[in-house]
């Protein structure tokens, strides 16, 4: 009888911190110049020169720490993570070691099923970037390809967040990583960008059978550009390692990609233990020390998390425990229901808006929310022009796309596409009389008690006014024509 294996995940994230230069220099953070114009001789290892610490992003790291229930280590040092590589001009990496500036924390989470489950972090590190090969296929002399090294991320900050092996589902692993990134991103320490590399994911998985507290040889899984890359990466690594543990056979512990092509891990190298680094003390920075008071002075600037906002959501504003998830996803869309909500207070019918169509449309066209130039204020005039009798709930949804894509004021697009509602009673019953005249037919069945044969006249006579004429008006004049 085969016996059941329980997959054990652990994950490495590294989140680029958003200063504007970098952890030992003063060199831009900024992305997408030029290749190695942001570059001095500290982030590329010149002999002589001395690493200068930046504030900031010690600042940044204790507020990660905070968020996530850390400890802060009152002295804290950095290291020489050694290994040679083309994007590591100095041969080394300047990191942290045994003594992380945070430890011992933790993340309360539920699952798609609302089972709560809690992911603790082992430990918060600072460390610098290494750069980035780009990778040509275009001839190059004699040489059918080229490999080219842009040297402008070396140095700049990241903290890297490593959690125990808690994690026991690719599902649970998504889940982490989304409110982590939430966390992240409401503390404004890091745009979580995974397509400009701010944020980077490497996850540890081994299988154990049910039931036993022995761990299995890991699986170091790197180049996952996106959260479902990781889930899919995960679950062919649950599948792989059964079938050779099925088999009686041993997972060889090594350190392997997944192929976003062919949808499979591959072998990428022998996994690395601490001891390959060769870590020494770096010997040009002395430790840090980070006093209670200081970390006093950063707890106090923490803006509301992710899950204070929901819960103020749910009490201030009367809302379902669903919408408030959804709302408080990222803190932009937070801000955006809550702007709209300060001049149309209704928030049910702008949370149902929000959900509905201007999710949709971020879904479309594949936007992030930093993208967005529609406001809040301009979907509250929208939902009070449908209140007003202005325009119908119809002609709403038309008017709000445009002001997605064009950012313009509702007011403004109706006026210059003639969107106003028809509400006059005389207009509309010419309308009416005109369709009447020309649907026999459709009356007949009214009469004879079919009663699409009355929607279809409604319909006509929407058509017949491009859709703004007042539908309840409509209704109403068609009632008393056709009980005459």
């Amino acid at each position: 009888m085969v016996p059941d294996f329980q997959p054990i995940i652990g994950l490495e994230v590294h989140a680029q911190l958003v200063t504007e230069s970098k952890i030992f220099c003063g060199c831009s953070t900024r992305f997408g110049a030029e290749p190695n114009v942001q570059t001095c001789p500290i982030c590329l290892g010149l002999p002589g020169v001395l690493p200068v610490l930046n504030k900031i992003v010690v600042e940044y790291a204790i507020k990660a720490g905070l968020a996530l229930h850390c400890e802060i280590n009152s002295i804290c040092k950095f290291d020489r993570k050694n290994y040679f590589y083309p994007d590591l001009p100095k041969g080394y990496q300047i990191t942290q070691y045994d003594q992380p500036i945070c430890h011992s924390g933790y993340l309360d989470l539920s699952d798609d099923q609302s089972q709560p489950f809690r992911v603790r972090i082992n430990r918060i590190h600072l460390e610098e970037d290494a750069g980035k090969l780009v990778h040509k296929s275009e001839d190059c002399g004699s040489r059918s390809g080229v490999g080219l090294v842009d040297l402008n991320r070396t140095g700049v900050p990241l903290i890297e967040i490593v959690t125990e092996p808690d994690i026991q589902s690719p599902d649970q692993a998504r889940v982490y990583l989304n409110a982590l990134k939430s966390i992240l991103e409401y503390l404004e320490i890091s745009d979580c960008n995974m397509e400009e590399g701010s944020l980077r994911v490497d996850a540890n998985i081994s299988l154990r059978p049910v039931n036993s507290n022995k761990l299995g040889n890991r699986i170091e899984l790197k180049n996952m550009n996106s959260f479902r890359a990781l889930e899919k990466a995960l679950d062919f690594e649950i599948r792989r390692q059964t079938q050779i543990l099925s088999n009686r056979g041993q997972v060889i512990q090594e350190t392997r990609m997944w192929d976003e092509k062919i949808e499979e891990t591959i072998v990428m190298r022998g996994k690395e233990d601490a001891g390959d680094y060769r870590y020494l003390p770096e010997p040009d920075l002395p430790p840090l020390e980070i006093s209670a008071k200081w970390i006093g002075e950063i707890r106090k600037t923490l803006d509301e998390l992710p899950h204070e906002r929901r819960t103020r959501l749910i009490n201030q504003y009367d809302l379902p425990e669903y919408d408030a998830q959804v709302l408080t996803i990222d803190k932009r869309l937070a801000d955006f229901f809550e702007s709209a909500v300060s001049e149309y207070p209704n928030p049910k019918i702008v949370s149902n808006w929000i959900m509905g169509d201007f999710l949709r449309l971020v879904k479309e066209k594949d936007l992030e929310y930093d993208q967005l130039i529609l406001t809040g204020r301009y979907l509250a005039e929208l939902l009070k022009m449908i209140d007003q009798g202005i325009i119908s709930g119809k002609i709403a949804k038309i008017v709000f796309e445009e002001m997605f894509e064009t950012g313009m004021q509702p007011e403004k697009i109706v006026e210059q596409r003639n969107l106003k509602q028809i509400n006059d009673k005389s207009q509309l019953s010419v309308i009416v009389d005109k369709v009447l005249a020309n649907n026999p037919a459709a009356i007949d069945d009214y009469y004879a008690g079919k009663e699409r044969a009355r929607k279809y006249l409604i319909g006509q006579v929407m058509k017949e006014t491009e859709g703004i004429a007042n539908p309840q008006l409509v209704v109403m004049i068609l009632g008393e024509k056709l009980k005459s």
